[in-house]
């Protein structure tokens, strides 16, 4: 028995390498796949009641892809507002930030009495409209995947909501088997899911809406720009309220004149990122999704390694369906335990030894 449960051992530490090493190398396929399958869980709730109401299937299709087009008219105004914002800006806004970058590493400088920069000419070379134009040139290549990534979603969710793909069944076959009732889990899944999806969408929106605002009240450049990006980044647990706390502060170094008026804006910034991500999210999300800070910020690093940008999305909504599917088994019910910092799944381990 003990030489069956080392050899089992022995190859579960080959087979995760090898998944991950497939999931990375192929993530042109699994990428749209999973985000697919969390994007048509938040619909199966809106096709089942249509469904009711004696809609037919083909009714109910049309219904969803005029919602996620919709979705993505709004998201095309949104950015080309925001474009627009950014490049109508003149070359005043360029030359000023030339200005205070080099006065803040002089100051730098004079501190710790380095010479990393020479002469103001170096820094010019860097802050200037054209030469920041050219570096957004390599991001068109970035572009392009995210939307062949983003049609290929699209079409994959209208797949899984037309029933080419029973996620249920799927579960039954690989995953629960005969051991539990794979309905209720099911419905489990998608439950827990679906509100943490909500949670977070509503949390990241009212967070980009207070920051723009923010932004708009405080007189910064980019209100809408600003928005967006925080509304983006904020998916991002943890990490993406901090980096945008950050590039927001120093963004404002450079249009905001007064001390004071610059800590005010700083502090306001971080207030509505505290309100929103630290106290109201937790509250809607509930105990039943709470994950330690350690199993986070391994997951940020180990789904951004493998997908990048949409593996750090997606990591939260993997590791909260790993939670879930290893609390329905006593044998990974220890995993669970550890991922939420939560020691009775330990103790239930430990009394069975």
């Amino acid at each position: 028995m003990n030489d069956r449960k080392t050899t089992n051992l022995l190859l579960l530490i080959i087979v995760i390498p090898l998944v991950f090493y497939l999931l990375k190398t192929l993530s042109f396929i699994f990428i749209p796949l999973i985000s697919s399958m969390f994007i048509a869980l938040l619909f199966l709730p809106l096709m089942r009641w249509l469904k009711k109401k004696g809609s037919p299937k083909i009714i109910s299709l049309i219904i969803v892809v005029l919602i996620i087009a919709a979705f993505f008219k709004l998201s095309g105004e949104l950015i080309q507002l925001s474009s627009k914002e950014i490049l109508s800006t003149d070359n005043a806004f360029f030359e000023k930030a030339k200005d205070k970058l080099a006065t803040l590493i002089f100051s730098v400088e004079a501190f710790f009495g380095i010479d990393f920069l020479q002469d103001e000419n170096t820094l010019a070379s860097f802050v200037n409209k054209d030469t920041l134009s050219k570096n957004f040139a390599p991001t068109v290549g970035f572009i392009t995947d995210t939307l062949t990534m983003t049609l290929s979603t699209a079409f994959m969710v209208i797949l899984l909501l037309a029933g080419s793909v029973d996620i249920q069944k799927v579960l039954n076959n690989t995953i629960f088997k005969k051991q539990f009732s794979s309905v209720k889990t099911f419905m489990k899944i998608e439950q827990d899911l679906i509100k943490f999806i909500k949670v977070k969408f509503f949390i990241s929106l009212f967070t980009g809406i207070g920051i723009g605002l923010a932004c708009w009240g405080f007189g910064v450049s980019f209100p809408v720009f600003w928005g967006l990006f925080a509304f983006a980044i904020n998916f991002l647990q943890m990490v993406g309220s901090v980096i945008s706390v950050v590039l927001l502060a120093i963004f404002s170094f450079v249009e905001l004149e007064s001390a004071s008026y610059l800590l005010f804006f700083i502090i306001t910034i971080t207030g509505v990122q505290v309100l929103f991500g630290g106290i109201l999210e937790p509250i809607f999300m509930g105990k039943s999704f709470s994950i330690n800070v350690i199993t986070i910020l391994v997951v940020l690093m180990l789904w951004g390694y493998v997908w990048g940008i949409p593996g750090l999305i997606m990591s939260i909504p993997i590791t909260v369906f790993l939670k879930i599917v290893f609390d329905k088994f006593p044998a990974t019910r220890v995993i669970s335990g550890l991922m939420s910092g939560n020691s009775e799944g330990i103790k239930v381990k430990i009394g069975r030894l």
